[in-house]
């Protein structure tokens, strides 16, 4: 199975006042056909940085690339004008915001706004345009969908906005769409109902969808595979179920640790992972959590974790799998150094 997108060894700054923030270092990863990756991570950590880069949203200047390629069908997306990625923005690529209070236009009606994908297609009569943008409506649960057409954005609830960012962003039958914490202002409540309808858009549509979250939760409910983001890199991937139950990075451990389960008794307190993140100005020279990890070894400051490769989907960056490193609950057995290409 070919891959949608892929991503090699992307790398991404910012300029600014007090120097260059290192926003993403050296990242890979692929997207395929009809799967729910999940990219978690806490903030600061450039998950949304590097989804951004995928349709070169990120502004350019301040920000630039340092290296890496994003293609996009064999495409690289870093080579390609304004005119190229205007092609693929919101119809081969949708963007679902994380705040729909401010990324929906005031002082447009929510139809026009959806009509917006289709403003370049001279073919498409208004009708044709109406008619797609009321069959997205209903697509995405939004009921009385002809009176919606011709409401304001302040006219609708914050759920009602995030499903209208569900439809403008899938109005266009994009082959991947990027979610960027779509539930993140949202009530409980509302938070599980536009899950289960993007998890129904996904099965429905076939359309690969990149989760970014902070939510464990989210990506238990949602994702095929994950992505675990540290200071900048990924520090762990893996399918989910590997993630949750064989956690092989002391980050993700902490991260797991960090939340409450089911079984978690009443009055039991959790584990925060102590520390901060890494000053992404100056980054460290070795592993980006290596200030923060309870098995921290010397050459973990002084120099970047070798990768390993756990099984055919699991890899994780740390040194704690090293055939020399100290017995550890981390450590695999069957971990595999990847052999630099």
């Amino acid at each position: 199975m070919e891959n949608l997108l892929e991503v090699k060894n992307l790398s991404f700054s910012f300029r600014t006042y007090g120097g260059v923030v290192k926003a993403v270092r050296d990242v890979s990863f692929d997207v395929r056909p009809g799967e729910i990756l999940g990219i978690v991570g806490e903030s600061g950590c450039g998950k949304s940085v590097t989804a951004q880069c995928t349709m070169r949203l990120n502004p350019e200047p301040p920000g630039f690339f340092e290296g890496g390629q994003i293609l996009y069908k064999g495409e690289d997306i870093l080579k390609m004008n304004e005119k190229e990625l205007r092609k693929i923005r919101g119809t081969e690529i949708g963007f679902i915001f994380q705040d729909p209070m401010t990324s929906l236009n005031p002082t447009m009606k929510i139809g026009k706004q959806i009509e917006e994908v289709f403003i370049k297609n001279k073919e498409m009569s208004h009708a044709e345009k109406k008619q797609k943008a009321l069959e997205i409506l209903r697509l995405v649960g939004i009921s009385d969908e002809e009176r919606r057409y011709n409401q304001y954005p302040h006219e609708l609830s914050g759920g009602m906005k995030q499903r209208v960012m569900i439809a403008i962003a899938l109005v266009g039958k994009p082959s991947i769409v990027i979610a960027d914490e779509p539930t993140t202002s949202l009530d409980v409540t509302i938070e599980a109902q536009i899950l289960d309808l993007l998890k129904e858009l996904q099965k429905t549509t076939g359309t690969s969808i990149i989760m970014i979250t902070h939510d464990l939760g989210v990506i238990a409910k949602l994702c095929d595979r994950v992505l675990v983001m540290y200071g900048g890199k990924v520090v762990e991937k893996g399918l989910v179920n590997e993630i949750f139950y064989d956690t092989a990075h002391p980050y993700t451990k902490g991260l797991m640790q960090s939340i409450a389960k089911l079984d978690t008794a009443r009055g039991e307190k959790l584990h925060p992972i102590e520390g901060t993140p890494p000053d992404l100005f100056a980054p460290p020279k070795g592993c980006p959590f290596a200030a923060r990890c309870e098995y921290a070894m010397e050459i973990c400051g002084e120099i970047p974790p070798e990768t390993y490769d756990l099984s055919e989907e699991h890899m994780t960056c740390c040194w704690l799998q090293h055939e020399f490193a100290p017995d550890n609950a981390m450590r695999r057995p069957d971990a595999k150094k990847r052999e630099v290409e």
